[in-house]
């Protein structure tokens, strides 16, 4: 039986004048391939394209990477805002619009989970040490694979079974966060200062999950984030 595809929207990297382009971190693909999935890897190259690009996958991985651009939430950019590429943000929403309407499962791992909200009309917390000055700290200093913080996942949903329990430690790698939430998705995780740690879809047909952490990156040494990839694939069949 042939492995289900797996789109992975690309980030952008320059490495120097004569190298740069899509970059995806090997974690997310490595993950996708040890849990018997087939990854491939969705640039950003243009809004049409990305329609077919969808169509040729069995699920979707929305990824990590640049700051989502405030103007497609209404704001002015904060003075700590990174990177935005608005290209990028343009044609995820494009992919997330046509995954949804195709109804295929989708996994949105930290950028992804905003992109997502945003896409479904909420808005995003644009540099939370400064916005938020008693927040814990998100972008933690050791390396990607080790937790940091705990986060509290609520009862009965889709990702304390996955999990399997109310509580759990996760890594942390992001300055933005959900802010106001789009009115389908449902708070599912938090950390303990309130930021929102993931998210469910209230009532979408198909596996739909955000994480704002990396499970990715913790997946290769502990089982319980490999259960996210695991049953997104399984959600395929």
């Amino acid at each position: 039986m042939s492995k289900p595809i797996i789109g992975i929207t690309g980030a952008y990297i320059f490495k120097n004048k004569f190298m740069e382009g899509t970059y995806v971190h090997h974690d997310y693909q490595n993950t996708i391939a040890a849990n018997g999935g087939l990854p491939i890897i969705l640039p950003f190259v243009e809004e049409a394209l990305s329609i077919e690009m969808v169509d040729l996958c069995d699920a979707v991985l929305l990824s990590g990477g640049e700051d989502v651009d405030p103007i497609l939430f209404g704001e002015d950019p904060h003075r700590n805002i990174g990177d935005t590429i608005l290209l990028r943000d343009q044609v995820e929403l494009q992919i997330i619009k046509r995954a949804m309407e195709t109804n295929k499962p989708i996994l949105a791992i930290c950028r992804g989970i905003q992109i997502l909200n945003v896409a479904l009309g909420g808005t995003l917390i644009q540099d939370i040490p400064s916005q938020l000055p008693d927040s814990i700290k998100h972008t933690q200093s050791v390396s990607r694979s080790l937790d940091s913080h705990f986060v509290s996942i609520k009862e009965n949903s889709k990702l304390a079974a996955i999990i399997g329990e109310g509580v759990t430690r996760v890594n942390s790698l992001h300055h933005q966060a959900i802010d106001s939430l789009a009115e389908d998705l449902e708070v599912v995780a938090t950390s303990s200062d309130g930021i929102i740690e993931a998210v469910e879809h209230k009532n979408y047909p198909r596996f739909l999950l955000g994480i704002q952490w990396h499970p990715e990156s913790m997946a290769s040494t502990n089982e319980k984030m490999n259960r996210i990839f695991a049953e997104f694939i399984k959600s395929i069949k």
